[in-house]
């Protein structure tokens, strides 16, 4: 009698919304591997441009960006509560995109959400080029990108 084979088994999943710390390393090693295999090596770069508590040093605001593959893409832009107002926000802005410049980005791209900073970042040249709809007064939430001439 011929032996059969088992059939594989399920893999073991762990379901949580408290990662262990450095967890999200071997997945991100993981998926440049790929990238790297399939497309060559990814050229991600981090950019931070931070705002420091002025006794602690701490950050307290400022950008946070990735470039890659001629694109950056801001992830997250705050403005401390005390410092709205003043011209932070322009500033962050603009030194994002002279960053974007100098790496030789093509485009300039970030989400918001409708309560968020949509009119701001439309005075800096950003355009909508996708939506997502939900429920109010969290959505809709656009994809706005900016050419870099």
């Amino acid at each position: 009698m011929e032996a059969q084979a088992s059939p594989p088994a399920e893999p073991a999943f762990i379901e949580t919304d408290a990662p262990p710390e450095g967890a999200y390393a071997p997945l991100l090693a993981a998926i440049r591997r790929f990238t790297t295999e399939t497309v060559g090596a990814p050229d991600n770069r981090d950019y931070a441009l931070l705002i420091p508590h002025p006794e602690t040093g701490e950050p307290i605001g400022g950008l946070w960006a990735q470039s890659r593959w001629g694109g950056f893409h801001i992830d997250l832009l705050v403005v401390p509560d005390t410092l709205r107002g003043q011209g932070v926000g322009t500033l962050l802005i603009e030194r994002a995109e002279q960053e974007a410049r100098r790496r030789g980005c093509t485009h300039m791209w970030l989400d918001t959400y409708e309560f968020q900073a949509r009119p701001f970042y439309e005075r800096f040249g950003f355009e909508v080029f996708g939506q997502l709809d939900g429920p109010a007064p969290h959505y809709p939430r656009y994809f706005m990108k900016k050419v870099l001439a």
